[in-house]
């Protein structure tokens, strides 16, 4: 029946109508959370820990280039004919006693005396710094400066002299045809510097061997382990009465004091502490004065060979000594083992591994 036939399909259309209103309004699950916001988040901690690495490493390269620019720069090259350069790296660091740039409350802190008596520069510590080319040790050799050596065209005089009559080129110069060694480059730094140094890193621990009582020094230390800052330890260096073995002692000190700064500037406490390591970078720079020809590089190699000496993987020297008394026309004098001297000397020329000092004395 066509009537029945319509109202059938009426209904059927209805229905599926129906059907699709109710899956239309039926409420959809809950969609899986995404992992797309976790993983945004992890990678924007990525990206910000990158950039803080990134920054902490260039200022870390940054510091010593802005230091490197407060160095102050001296001709300290001789010239004439100088010896062969060595196979290794070879350098002549200096503490010397200039009072420049300390006030008059600076150099009575630091018991240096006054500007007027120290007329005539001189140093106060000399140290041959040989870094090797191949596998050996670096090594710190201490030059008394009491040594009894030639000084080109002043006859022959205590080592210290050839400073004061004529500045780092003639103790280069004395040093080359000493040591028939040439000199790679040349760092000095003033009683000032070091005291500033050593304050940037909030003191610097050494072990002192026996009590030390050196009112020209400015020091009256007990015996073990302590923490010294910038005046004490100046004064610690520079001691030589309260030493039994007079300078030759303040030497071992000296080589022994400048490995312990280097060991506390590469220390966590000082590089991961942006203000320390920065405070230390200029100091250092500020109270260095360096050769002409002496680059950023050298100054590296100088200081690697002391923080080698200072961890136990450099040797720490004194020239070979024959006669640490010897009277002579300008008072006591240090005279070296001539023999032995050369000997160590040509191993150094030759960058051979010096495991044992050849007949030097270690600190």
């Amino acid at each position: 029946m066509p009537g029945h036939s319509d109202q059938h399909e009426d209904v059927d259309v209805v229905d599926t109508r129906d059907r699709n209103r109710s899956r239309a309004r039926k409420p959809r699950a809950p969609a899986p959370r995404s992992q797309s916001g976790t993983h945004d988040r992890r990678r924007r901690l990525l990206v910000v820990v990158a950039l803080l690495v990134a920054g902490w490493l260039a200022f870390m390269i940054w510091v010593p280039f802005h230091s490197w620019g407060g160095v102050q720069r001296i001709n300290a090259t001789p010239a004439g004919e100088r010896p062969a350069a060595s196979k290794g790296y070879d350098y002549v660091l200096v503490g010397s006693d200039s009072r420049e740039g300390l006030t008059a409350e600076q150099q009575r802190q630091l018991h240096t005396g006054s500007t007027k008596a120290a007329e005539g520069k001189r140093t106060d510590s000399i140290i041959l710094v040989h870094v090797p080319a191949g596998d050996g040790k670096p090594a710190m050799v201490s030059l008394p400066r009491d040594s009894y050596v030639p000084i080109p065209g002043h006859g022959k005089n205590k080592i210290n002299a050839a400073y004061t009559l004529g500045g780092p080129r003639l103790l280069i110069e004395t040093i080359e045809q000493a040591t028939n060694m040439r000199v790679d480059g040349y760092v000095e730094i003033g009683f000032g510097g070091f005291a500033s140094v050593v304050d940037s890193l909030n003191g610097v621990d050494i072990c002192v061997k026996r009590a030390m009582d050196d009112p020209k020094a400015g020091i009256n230390l007990k015996a073990g382990c302590q923490s010294l800052d910038g005046p004490k330890a100046l004064g610690y260096v520079r001691a030589r009465y309260s030493d039994p073995l007079g300078d030759i002692g303040r030497a071992q000190r000296q080589r022994e004091f400048l490995g312990a700064i280097m060991h506390k500037a590469i220390s966590p406490a000082t590089v991961l502490i942006p203000w320390r390591y920065y405070g230390f970078a200029t100091s250092a720079g500020a109270g260095l004065t360096v050769g002409q020809d002496t680059s950023l590089r050298d100054v590296t190699r100088v200081l690697q060979a002391m923080r080698s000496v200072s961890s136990g993987q450099g040797l720490s020297l004194t020239v070979p000594i024959s006669n640490p008394s010897l009277s002579t026309h300008v008072g006591s004098a240090v005279k070296w083992d001539s023999q032995k001297a050369r000997q160590l000397f040509n191993s150094i020329k030759n960058d051979e591994p010096l495991t044992v000092a050849p007949g030097g004395s270690g600190s």
